[in-house]
């Protein structure tokens, strides 16, 4: 069910459950400002959700109110997390939706990096 992008952020999601370590999620990296782990309902041989660890409902507020070093470090650990999982020289997409119509499904801003297989073109 597609969630709004705005509005106050829930603490009970599920991502913010995974960052207090309520449920367990198989992490592939960590910093202080990120966690990255598999995804549980893969949609390519690579499935990995990144999260910044601050609470952020969706990009539309992450790029709104996260600071200009914490936007770095999430792209930059993005990144980081392609490279340590070989992705680089075949590719792979990153990805964010951020409300209904985007289909949001939850409330806290996270990126998909999909990758492992040549993935079929984006719809439009």
């Amino acid at each position: 069910m597609a969630v709004n992008g705005t509005g106050p952020y829930n603490s009970d999601n599920i991502f913010a459950k995974i960052l207090r370590g309520d449920i367990p999620c198989k992490k592939v990296f960590e910093n202080e400002w990120v966690l990255a782990f598999h995804d549980i309902a893969p949609k390519a041989p690579v499935h990995i959700i990144v999260i910044p660890k601050q609470p952020y409902v969706s990009f539309i507020d992450f790029s709104k109110n996260a600071s200009t070093e914490e936007i770095a470090a999430v792209m930059r650990s993005t990144g980081q997390v392609a490279a340590t999982l070989n992705l680089e020289e075949s590719g792979y997409r990153v990805i964010t939706n951020a409300g209904q119509n985007a289909g949001q499904e939850v409330p806290h801003f996270h990126l998909h990096v999909l990758g492992g297989k040549a993935l079929p073109p984006f719809p439009v």
